[in-house]
């Protein structure tokens, strides 16, 4: 049996991918190991999958000014050595990376122990711990068409995102309970990422009442955001994050308003979900949800709105928009030609370390 160690946190977005390609190397008989943060986000995903977990020292790594910039170099060798180590005593046949700043030590750590790497970027210009890691990489996956020119063009394989197929398997009847929702006005998923937006939430909040004469709505608002002064209000169905229940939840939206973090928006694009999509500002990140949003937008699958440009009002307007356009947006999403991304990445996988 042929092991593969994957790494990759940070944010969800930086681990449900691994979970899609998990479960097709586990059916085709690999044993699944996992290296990440003590800390990340990536333990509880990963553990509730029933993977074998192996913590390291990671620092994160900034384009700012910060005293933790002093430190953590110190925590990334620390997390070298500990990845070397722990590599050599599970010797895989090779390492996938979904990037995030812990998989920067896994890549180093596999480059010393000579196992072939596999990285995927799932945004449209590498990340910063993706662009240390990609000369060490034996191939690269990007997600988008414009992503190849940002790779070195003899590793780069457009492969499109790995999709866990458990997002496709929602029942309706149990998302309109969860939310206690009824079937005669349409449904909004609004998401702020992990940790929820402020922003949005104040915008979504502001004009509430007048979003729920036409709409119900789901509100993914970040952990420690719910409004106590809203719970109980008819239509209006908060959560901090949902995991298991998200697929119940999606099978009854009509509409999606969400940054534009490249796992979430290609999730809502396979489901075909109209999105309107409020990338994070270049002053809060190094632009890539701008780039991915353009991208989606160019294609017609979503409507893209500018942070600055965000108040109820204007939310209210596009919101309204969109659902009159929302076959358009289906349409498009119906029409486009993508691969599949799970099966094409596993066939690297299995090519790639043939000889181990």
């Amino acid at each position: 049996m042929k092991t593969i160690v994957f790494t990759g946190g940070g944010s969800a977005g930086h681990v449900t991918p691994n979970i899609a390609l998990m479960h097709k190397l586990k059916e085709l008989g690999w044993e699944i190991k996992y290296i990440g943060s003590a800390t990340g986000i990536e333990k509880d995903i990963i553990e509730r999958e029933g993977v074998p977990f192996y913590p390291i020292s990671s620092g994160k790594l900034r384009r700012y000014f910060d005293l933790k910039n002093f430190k953590d170099p110190f925590r990334v060798m620390k997390g070298v050595y500990e990845s070397y180590r722990l590599l050599r005593r599970l010797k895989p046949a090779i390492v996938f990376s979904k990037g995030g700043f812990v998989s920067v030590p896994v890549v180093l750590g596999s480059r010393m122990n000579k196992v072939p790497v596999i990285i995927h970027e799932s945004d449209m210009t590498p990340g910063l711990a993706n662009k240390i890691s990609i000369p060490l990489a034996t191939k690269v996956c990007v997600t988008f068409p414009e992503s190849m020119q940002h790779v070195n063009k003899e590793k780069a394989v457009l492969t499109g995102l790995p999709i866990r197929e458990h997002i496709r398997s929602g029942k309706a009847s149990q998302g309109y309970q969860l939310c206690d929702f009824h079937k005669q006005k349409p449904v909004i998923l609004i998401m702020g990422g992990s940790l929820g937006s402020q922003v949005i939430n104040q915008a979504v909040r502001g004009n509430l009442p007048r979003l729920l004469e036409q709409f119900q709505i789901v509100h993914l608002c970040g952990k420690g955001n719910i409004a106590a002064e809203l719970a109980g209000t008819r239509g209006y169905k908060q959560f901090e994050y949902l995991n298991e229940e998200l697929p119940d939840v999606l099978a009854i939206t009509d509409l999606v308003i969400s940054r534009a973090g490249a796992t979430s928006i290609y999730e809502f694009l396979v489901l075909e979900k109209p999105m309107l999509l409020i990338p994070l500002s270049l002053q809060a990140s190094r632009g890539d949800q701008i780039l991915n949003a353009k991208s989606f937008q160019k294609a017609g699958y979503a409507d893209v709105m500018q942070e600055d440009e965000l108040t109820a009002e204007s939310l209210q307007t596009r919101l309204e928009a969109l659902y009159a356009n929302r076959e358009t947006y289906k349409a498009a999403m119906q029409s486009r030609n993508d691969s599949d991304a799970v099966a094409a990445i596993v066939k690297l996988i299995e090519s790639y370390s043939l000889s181990r």
